[in-house]
Order: structure tokens, then sequence, then C-alpha cells
């Protein structure tokens, strides 16, 4: 069983597998590492990835999926987003939708099933890599998701046919692979404690990481979900936008294509600020026909990105107090992610955290590894050294009743921001019937502006006690995915029992002792029904849809696929039969049969670049027959030809073997195999000489698949022959 990690990026994907000798993240179809986030639909077929990029203009390809999940919950932040796609983008009560025509019809798109069709294209990647099929993985996921989006990429990937091990942080991750191997961290004073930043497309993330010999553990998150590499790309083409309207007066805002090639160029113009001084966009023909070019200087860029780069600050300076920690503990700052490239980001983390930010990982595959490892960490296949990861909850959840919170002795939150998960609490309520619980984030100010602070309701019941003293006692699970859940209900009748309104205890693992003291009492319990509702999540029935959806589009796909394949089936072999007919196969084709073929192979050409460009299977197989039938007795000429005398020496030797193992045998045995080799020998020469008055280009008389079946013939009569007197059988060898 094959053991990878997918990192899906707003921007690209990497997917990285652990083998024997260690990580390696696995190349696509053109040999590269990483792989646009990018799904396109054509009129007849489905673009991922390298070939999605590709796709021409009027078939933009749908990108920034991560973004669109973040509508589940975050409107505000989908709404913002909405200027910079390429493509339309409808809103059904908050969540986006995007429209495709495909084959022929019209269909709706939601970011739940384009995140699946990166997800299956990452497996379809891995497979063909490992050639080895792929189920189990670990995916990363920012530590700023809410449950409704954590739970979509659990969607995705059961779409996708995959089963997520785990979701991990994507700094989690990155800090897992940092760790393991090294030696140097933890090794005297307690454990080394690492700041890691990353610089996303669309995000910004921080962690605060204290690793020792034998494990490591997330101290604190800091986030800014609205900041990333492409917020610089941004700012460079609001000024060559503002500028080219200004000196050329064009307005590139109105135009979608023009929009997205200035965008590209802004994003080349930012890497090459990143070192050099200067960087100059130009672009021709970017719309109206004219040609445009702009030039802009490092300090001028920078100036421009005073305010972003401000807001790189915010998420340290929140990580870093919510550690416990100070800058002066800190072993070392790691800065990873596409958008660490500018020298200013450097600059300022530099001026925060008092030393120069490390580049010791791969920026762009770190979180690919580091999930790969995690994935073999928790697979049985594989055998990793003891090593502990301890995560942290991001941002505290509680859980409220019609009486108030579900509380601990010390906070409204039931899941603290900071506590390590996966992690169960069993909490013991007063109540008699029926009744919910509301699943809340406690506060708002730990998720990105905008999001809901709604998770879900936990109906537990319908039930009725007999008794007044009667208790509910309920296990709340936050698993290694990092979702809530209501794992189980119980109702203990219990009458010495003076219960309190609420009774709350906290366990650090599923065993449950808290009742054992009590063993002598009368006490009864009952197992009762939970039913859970999760905003924004997909329905049983939405997730069955999205399921059957993607199979015909799968289906659809190997479709094509095999319809290219026999396309070009059919290409090259006109191609290769051309070659042929002028010297290979020259002398065994007569002068009409060469003109009837070459005629075929000119028609099928140009109707294969004309009305022939984009037929179905069973036409391009029909095609491939008919010249087929014209060409196999020219081939099958050539072929005997060139195998023929091969099959004569081969025959020869049977009537050489049999005469000689024959001079041992009795007067009447001898003769009967003689008088059977002079018949093969005879046949054998009467048509031989036959086959030499004819041409090339008619067919044999003597076929070598004739001269074979006599060998076979003359072979087993002699055999039946001395079988009785022991002879030993011809061997393969005694006939070569």
């Amino acid at each position: 069983m094959s053991v990878v990690g997918f990192d899906v990026g707003n921007d690209t994907l990497v997917a990285a597998a652990a083998r024997q000798r260690g990580i390696d993240v696995l190349l696509n179809a053109e040999s590269k590492r990483e792989s646009p986030a990018a799904v396109a639909f054509s009129h007849n077929a489905r673009l991922l990835g390298v070939h999605a990029a590709g796709a021409s203009s009027s078939h933009a390809p749908f990108s920034s999926v991560k973004r669109l999940l973040l509508g589940a919950g975050r409107p505000s932040a989908l709404l913002r987003d909405l200027p910079r796609l390429p493509f339309p983008v409808s809103t059904d009560d908050g969540a986006a939708l995007v429209h495709a025509d495909h084959i022929g019809r019209r269909i709706a798109l939601s970011p739940t099933h384009l995140l699946a069709m990166l997800l299956a294209y990452l497996k379809q990647l891995a497979e063909a890599d490992l050639d080895a099929p792929v189920a189990d993985c670990v995916i990363s996921v920012p530590c700023y998701f809410t449950q409704a989006q954590r739970r979509v990429y659990l969607d995705a990937a059961a779409v996708a046919g995959l089963r997520p091990l785990r979701l991990m942080h994507d700094l989690a991750a990155t800090a897992l692979g940092y760790g393991l191997y090294r030696s140097d961290l933890g090794v005297a004073g307690g454990p080394s404690c690492v700041a890691f930043v990353d610089i996303g497309h669309c995000d910004t993330q921080v962690a605060v990481v204290a690793f020792d010999a034998s494990e490591m553990k997330v101290l604190s998150h800091g986030f800014d979900a609205d900041l990333g590499g492409r917020d610089f790309d941004e700012v460079l083409y609001e000024h060559f936008a503002e500028e080219f309207r200004d000196r050329y007066k064009i307005d590139v805002n109105g135009n979608v294509k023009a929009s997205m090639r200035l965008r590209a160029a802004c994003e080349k113009a930012k890497k090459v600020l990143s070192a050099n001084a200067e960087a100059v966009v130009n672009i021709e023909c970017l719309m109206e026909e004219k040609d445009v070019r702009g030039v802009i200087r490092r300090e001028e860029f920078e100036k421009l990105c005073a305010g972003l780069l401000e807001r790189v600050i915010e998420p340290c300076k929140r990580a870093v107090a919510d550690s416990g920690i100070g800058l002066e503990r800190l072993h070392s700052v790691e800065l990873v992610g596409s958008g660490s490239r500018v020298p200013a980001i450097a600059r300022v983390l530099a001026g925060f955290f008092r030393r120069e930010p490390s580049r010791t990982l791969n920026a762009s595959e770190c979180v690919a590894r580091g999930c790969a490892l995690q994935c073999a960490m928790l697979s049985p296949t594989f055998r990793v050294r003891e090593y502990e990861v301890q995560d942290a909850i991001p941002a505290s959840i509680g859980f409220y009743t019609n009486e108030g919170p579900v509380s601990t002795l010390s906070s409204d939150a039931l899941f603290r921001r900071g506590q390590p998960f996966p992690s169960v609490k069993i909490v013991t309520l007063h109540k008699n019937s029926s009744f919910n619980l509301d699943a809340w984030y406690v506060d708002e100010k730990e998720l990105p502006p905008g999001t809901s602070a709604k998770i879900g309701s936990f109906q537990i019941g319908p039930f009725q006690a007999h008794t007044e003293n009667s208790r509910v006692k309920v296990k709340f699970r936050l698993n290694l995915h990092g979702l809530i859940s209501v794992e189980s209900a119980a109702l203990i009748d219990d009458d010495q029992r003076n219960a309190n309104s609420i009774d709350s205890m906290e366990v650090d693992s599923s065993d449950d002792t808290g009742d054992k003291s009590r063993s002598e009492r009368s006490i009864q319990q009952q197992d009762l029904p939970i039913a859970e509702y999760i905003y924004g999540a997909m329905s049983k029935q939405e997730l069955l849809e999205a399921h059957e959806q993607e199979q015909q589009l799968a289906y659809q796909d190997k479709l094509m696929e095999r319809t290219k394949d026999r396309k070009n089936a059919l290409e090259s072999y006109v191609y290769d039969t051309r070659n042929k007919l002028s010297e290979r196969y020259r002398s065994f084709a007569t002068d009409s049969e060469r003109e009837e073929i070459s005629v075929n192979l000119q028609q099928t050409e140009e109707w294969l670049y004309e009305e022939g460009d984009d037929e179905t299977e069973a036409v391009y197989s029909s095609k491939l027959e008919e010249i087929k039938k014209l060409v196999d007795p020219i081939e099958n000429r050539c072929k005997d030809d060139e195998v023929r005398a091969q099959a004569m020496k081969e025959l020869l030797k049977c009537i050489v073997d049999h005469r000689m193992a024959a001079e041992s045998l009795s007067t009447p045995e001898r003769d009967a195999v003689d008088n059977e080799c002079i018949k093969a020998e005879q046949w054998l020469r009467e048509g031989s000489q036959l086959q030499e008055t004819l041409p090339n280009n008619v067919d044999p008389v003597l076929w070598s698949h004739e001269i074979k079946k006599k060998e076979e013939e003359l072979d087993m009569f002699c055999r039946n022959i001395v079988r009785h007197k022991g002879f030993p059988a011809r061997t393969d060898a005694s006939r070569a």
C-alpha cells in the first residue's frame, strides 16, 4: 500500500510519497514537481493540472479553489475575491458555484467537487509515479480552516476515492519534516523552540513549535487568511493598470483576458525584483492592439507594499504571545511558502524576531513532504522511529444548551485554543428529556474576519428519564482532522446522587473511570441516539450526487483518453505506412496496390486535420481497419519473406536430427522414419523451387507457417514411432 501526502495549495499542487529510502516528491506527466491547481473544460473533455493551465482562453481554467472554499461561512471573503477570478462565479446561500459547458450540457460545480477533481488528479499522479494503487493519504489544510471547510476536504477526498488518515495543518507538517531528522534540537536545557512563517499564495500562517528528541509540540498558531504572495502581485497589477490607463488610454480591468495577462506579467516582475533592483513589464498587444511597457524599481515596489509588510508582523506577534515564550527563547525562525521570496518580507521578519530567518527547507515542497511522513507514521505498512506529533487547537470551541454553556472550571470553551488535540472531554449534564447541544466558536477574534461562529447542532434523544436525578453523560471528541463530534451520550439513573445542574469533568482519553467509585449503587445506563447537523457540510444525498457526477466525468475522461489514443494510433499508422511503402514494403506491393494505399493514406491524413479532428473512438477504429485491410496483405508478404529462410533451416535440421536418431532403431522403424523425412524434404524442395520463380509482390506459395506446421507433423510422427523404444523427444535446444 502506498503512503502519500498531498499539499493542495491555492495556486499549486504537490504530492510526496514515503519510500524505504526516504520521502520523494512525485513528478507529474511533464516531469515537474509542482502542478497548477486548476480545472478546465473543453466541449468534450475535462482538463486537470498541467493540461488545465495550458487551456485556451476560451476555456479559462477554474483556479483558486481554496479561496472558493472560504465562501463556506465567510461570504465577505468570497465577494472580495470575485474580481480577481478569470471566470464567473455565482453564489447560493453564500457558497460559490461555477458553471461549465461539457458534452453539450451545462453543469454546476461546487468548490467541493472542484477540490475532489484536484485530489483525484493527485491520486492519479501518485499512482502513475508509484505504479501502485493509492488510497491512504494525509492532506494539508490551513490552521484557520473552520469545521465546515475541514469537512469539505473529507467529502472531496471521499468523492476522489481517497481515505485521509489525517487532515494536517500546513505548519505542523512543515515542522514534522524539519524536526524528525534533526539531532541538534532539545539536546540540552529543555526543548528547542522554532518559529515557522509560511507566506503562501493567498495566506500567511505562523506557528511556534517546541522540539525535543522524541516529540514535537505546536505551542501556538497565528495567521492572516487574506495576506499572501498574490497580494504583492496585486499591488503591481494596480500600479501598472493605472499607469497604462494614463499612458495608453486602456483599462485592463474591463477586459478579462488582458487582466489575466497583466497579472501573469506582474507575478513574473515580482520574482525578478526578488533578485534584481529593477523589473520590466513588457506585453505585446495587451488590448486594443496596443503594446505596453512599464518599469518599476525595487524601492518603489516596497513602498507600494508598505501596508502589506506591516500586516506580515501581526500573525507573528499573536503566535509568539500565545506560545508563552519570549523571542529570546527561539532557537531559529524558518521561512517557507511560495510568497516568501520577497526580500522585504525577510527583512521585516528579521526586525521583529531579532534574527535573520533561515531557509533550510524547500519552500514549495516542505508541506507535502511532512504530510507523507505523517502518513508513514500512521500507516501500519511503514516503520518509523517513535516520534510524537502534537498539534494545537487553533480556535476555542464551546457547546451550549438552553441553560447556557457546557463549561469547564476555567472557561466557557470545552476545547480551548492552544490545547493539544486529538482530545476527548466527558461532561455530565442533569437532563430528564431530549435536548440540543449547539457547537460554536467561542471567540470570533480567533477566526478570519467575517467567519460565522456557528458550527453545528447535536440533538440528544429522544428519551425520557425515569427519575428526577437522572443525568446524561456526553463524550465529546476533537479528532485528528480537527473535527468535533458528540461521540456518545448515555442516560444514567442513580437515585442516590444529588446532581448539580451542570457537572463537567475532563479526562485525557476515552477510558471513562468516573463512576467506578459508585459501583455498589443501583445505576442504570442507556445509550441515547445522536442526530448531527453541521452548518455548511454536505448532506449524504449531496455527497452521493457529487460522487455520481464525478464518476460520470471520470468515465468521460477515460473515454476521451481512449479516443485520443485511437486517433494517435491512426495518425501514427498513416505516417509509418507511408514510409514503409516507399522503403521496406516497396518490392512486396504491386503498382496498383501502392497507388490505392497512397491515395487512401492521403485522404485519411486530410480527413484527420479537417472534419475528422473531433470524432468518436469507433470512427477512428473503423478508419484504421479500412487501411489495414489494404496494407495487411503486403505486410504479410514482407514479414513472411523475412522468416521463411529460418523456417526452412529448422525443418531441414529436424529431418537430419530424426535420421540420425533412427539409426539405432529396427529396420521397419528406421525405414518409416526415413520415408517420412524423404517426403518432407521433397515437399520443401518443390515448394522452395516454385517460390523462387515468383516475384515478391504476389502471395507466397510456400508460407513460413506451413513450413512450421510440416516440421511439427514430422516431429510428432517420428516421436510416436520411437516412443516405445525410449527415444527422447527433441528439445528446443536441439532444434535451435
